[in-house]
């Protein structure tokens, strides 16, 4: 996974971020290039949430849909009256 997409999967506009605080991207970048994306967004969450509201990304047919899956659920079975 490439930092663009990790970032317009965490809705944050990569092209925006890069010219409003390149240091901190080309910091960030380095990182993500040597670390496993779970253990990145661990590490930098607290700053994610920020820069994602400085640097929305508006176009939401671009965001990449996050590849975590939905918790799975029990199924239940109804119960069967009891017949006397």
């Amino acid at each position: 996974m490439k930092f663009d997409e990790y970032l317009k999967g965490k809705k944050i506009d990569p092209e925006k971020f890069k010219q409003g605080e390149g240091a901190q991207y080309a910091e960030f970048k380095k990182l993500f290039d040597q670390v496993h994306p779970e253990s990145f967004t661990q590490q930098k969450l607290f700053l994610i949430n920020k820069i994602r509201r400085i640097y929305k990304l508006e176009n939401t047919e671009e965001a990449v849909k996050s590849t975590s899956k939905p918790a799975m659920r029990p199924k239940m079975k109804p119960l069967k009256p009891k017949t006397s």
